[in-house]
C-alpha cells in the first residue's frame, strides 16, 4: 500500500542534537522516528519487544543513525528493516534530547508523507493505528510523550488582547479568530475583576467547544478547575514557583519561558509545551532584548518539549519557525490584529 498523508511540501533535511552547553549534544545518540498516517488520520506505532530497554512500551518505529547516515538515509533503512515500508518524503516534526539513566539521546521525529508497503512487523514486534487523540492514554517511553504533545498541537497559539470594556467586541474578535482557524486559544485577561473573568471563561470556552478548539487560561488554576477548561498558561514567574505539575495530564500546561534555565524547570515538573521569546523586539515589550532566530534554534533545540516562536512575529513568520525548530508561532497581533 502507498499513500500520501499530507499535503505539505517536503523538507527532508537532517538536524543535529544540540551542541550547547545545557544541550550536553557531543554525548547524545542521535536517534530518528517517523510518524506515518494511514488514510484514516491514525498513526502508527510499534511495542518494543522483550529484552529490550522499556520492553513491552510503545513507540515511534526509528532507530538509531549510523555515522555518516543523514537522518532520512537513516529513518528510509530503518523502516524498511523493522516495518517493511519504503519511505518517500517526509518533514520535520520535533527533536527531543533526553537523558536517561545510562546513556542520553536526540530523538529526532519526522512526519512520513509517502511511504510504499503495508507495515508488518518484520522483527516479531506488534504493530498498532491509533488516533492521535488515543495516544495520550497508551504507554509509552518518556521521550514519545512530547512528541505525542507534538502531534496534538496546532501550529498556531492565539493569544487574546486585554478585554476593553466591550464584552460583545470582545467574543466578536475571538469568533473571528475561531473562524479562521485557531485552534489553540490562551484567554489572558489580567485587568479585569474577579467576576468579569469568570463570565468571559464561560463564554470563551462555549465558543472554543463549539469551534472544536481547545482554551487554556493564564494563570488562573483555580477557575481553570472551576470551569473545567482544557488548561493554563503559567507566567514565567508562576512556572519557577512550582515543584510539581499542578494540572492532570488529561488538561493542558503551558509556560512562558525566556531562557535556558526557564524551559529545563518547565520540562522537568511536566509542563507540556511553552512559548519561548521574545524573538523580534516588540511594541508590548520594548525594553526586552530579543533573542533572535538563531538563539532561539539554540534553545528550542536543547528542550524537551514542543515550543512555539514569541514576540514580534507575523503568519509570514511560521515557516522561519518551523525551520528553527518550532512547533509553531504564538502571539497575539498574529491572530488578532493590530
Amino acid at each position: 500500500m502507498s499513500h500520501q498523508s499530507c499535503d505539505a511540501s517536503p523538507s527532508p533535511g537532517a538536524r543535529r542534537a544540540p551542541t550547547s552547553p545545557e544541550g550536553r549534544g557531543e554525548d547524545r545518540i542521535h536517534v530518528v522516528a517517523a510518524v506515518l498516517s494511514d488514510r484514516d488520520g491514525r498513526v502508527l506505532i510499534a511495542q518494543r519487544p522483550s529484552g529490550k530497554h522499556s520492553a513491552g512500551l510503545w513507540e515511534f518505529p526509528g532507530g538509531k543513525v549510523e555515522p555518516g547516515e543523514t537522518a532520512h538515509a537513516a529513518l528510509s533503512r530503518e523502516l524498511h528493516e523493522e516495518i517493511g515500508v519504503h519511505v518517500g518524503a517526509i518533514e520535520p516534526l520535533i527533536g527531543i534530547p533526553w537523558d536517561f539513566a545510562t546513556k542520553s539521546i536526540f530523538l529526532d521525529v519526522y512526519r512520513v508523507l509517502d511511504f510504499a508497503g503495508e507495515p508488518h512487523g518484520r522483527e516479531g514486534q506488534a504493530l498498532a493505528w491509533h488516533r492521535i487523540d488515543e495516544l495520550a492514554d497508551i504507554a509509552m517511553p518518556p521521550p514519545d510523550r512530547p512528541v505525542v504533545a507534538a502531534l496534538r498541537l496546532p501550529t498556531g497559539y492565539a493569544i487574546t488582547p486585554e478585554p476593553a470594556s466591550d464584552d460583545a467586541a470582545f467574543h466578536a474578535r475571538m469568533d473571528a479568530a475561531l473562524a479562521n482557524g485557531v485552534r489553540l486559544l490562551q484567554l489572558r485577561a489580567k485587568a479585569v475583576s474577579a467576576s468579569r473573568l469568570c463570565a468571559l471563561a464561560r463564554a470563551a470556552q462555549a465558543r472554543v467547544r463549539e469551534a472544536g478548539a481547545a482554551l487554556v487560561i493564564n494563570s488562573n488554576l483555580a477557575l481553570a478547575r472551576e470551569l473545567d477548561l482544557d488548561g493554563v498558561h503559567l507566567p514565567a514567574s508562576e512556572l519557577m514557583g512550582l515543584n510539581d505539575r499542578p494540572l492532570p495530564r488529561s488538561r493542558w500546561l503551558a509556560a512562558s519561558c525566556h531562557d535556558a534555565r526557564e524551559l529545563a524547570h518547565a520540562a522537568s515538573i511536566g509542563v507540556d509545551f511553552a512559548v519561548l521569546g521574545p524573538v523580534l523586539a516588540t511594541r508590548s515589550h520594548p525594553g526586552a532584548a530579543a533573542l533572535g532566530w538563531r538563539r532561539f534554534a539554540e534553545l528550542c533545540a536543547a528542550a524537551p518539549l514542543p515550543v512555539y516562536a514569541l514576540g514580534g512575529l507575523a503568519a509570514a513568520d511560521l515557516p522561519a519557525a518551523k525551520a528553527a525548530g518550532a512547533q509553531g508561532i504564538a502571539g497575539i497581533s498574529a491572530f488578532f490584529g493590530a
